[in-house]
């Protein structure tokens, strides 16, 4: 007979690895999202649709796709090579990447993945805010970085935060994906149970995990959007 607590002591510990991906994800996602929406942005033509044209391809395929490239993608690549007799230099890397650690597989496909949607987000309240704003910003002797950072800055993030916190939640759920390249999370965490007791209920339980985070940040975020109605233009 299954323990309540052993099952929730279970599901605690693969809630932890959510978070933790979770959290690494914003880390680095968010400022990679901003310097590439700058990049998306920029008047030098070939990079302005290099950039683009990568965020096309990771928006328009599944993560659970990019999961599996990124981790198995590099071994195959090696093990190709090597079959061929190929001594070129970056096999060796590609070699030493295929026993990369599965938990910083996810990481680094999550962050490419969110930083693509964060840079599209980025992008859109920075080119919302009006000329006029910048053109105010240069009257009054600003530089364009002061400009930015002291008067468009916090509009744009005013602007950002209902689509950028839609974006958060979904990635609450996201994490789900880890289990696709063995990362033991908190859905693995309940299905486990499917498998050595025929239960079905922490299963469903995990549902509470992931509706409590996600009740967390809705609230959170309201709070956030109350204090910058002062910013609306």
């Amino acid at each position: 007979m299954v323990v309540v607590s052993e099952v929730f002591k279970s599901l605690f510990e693969g809630f932890g690895v959510s978070l933790e991906i979770f959290a690494l994800t914003l880390l680095f996602a968010i400022p990679l999202g901003l310097v590439i929406s700058f990049g998306s942005m920029s008047k030098f033509k070939p990079l302005k649709y290099f950039v683009k044209f990568i965020v096309w391809i990771i928006r328009g395929t599944p993560l659970m796709l990019q999961l599996i490239i990124i981790f198995y993608g590099p071994g195959l690549l090696a093990t190709w090579a090597a079959n061929s007799g190929s001594a070129n230099p970056a096999i060796l890397w590609m070699s030493s990447w295929q026993v990369m650690d599965r938990f910083l597989a996810v990481i680094v496909s999550f962050v490419i993945n969110y930083a693509c949607y964060f840079s599209e987000i980025f992008r859109g309240g920075i080119e919302g805010i009006p000329k006029g704003q910048y053109e105010a910003g240069q009257v009054l002797g600003m530089t364009k970085t002061q400009t930015f950072f002291k008067v468009v800055l916090m509009q744009v993030v005013k602007r950002i935060i209902p689509p950028m916190s839609n974006e958060i939640i979904t990635l609450v759920k996201d994490t789900s994906l880890a289990r696709v390249i063995s990362v033991y999370e908190l859905i693995w965490a309940g299905q486990t149970f499917i498998k050595s007791s025929g239960i079905l209920w922490p299963l469903l339980a995990t549902g509470i995990f992931y509706l409590a985070f996600n009740g967390i940040l809705t609230i959170v975020f309201g709070k956030i959007e109350k204090k910058l109605d002062y910013y609306k233009n």
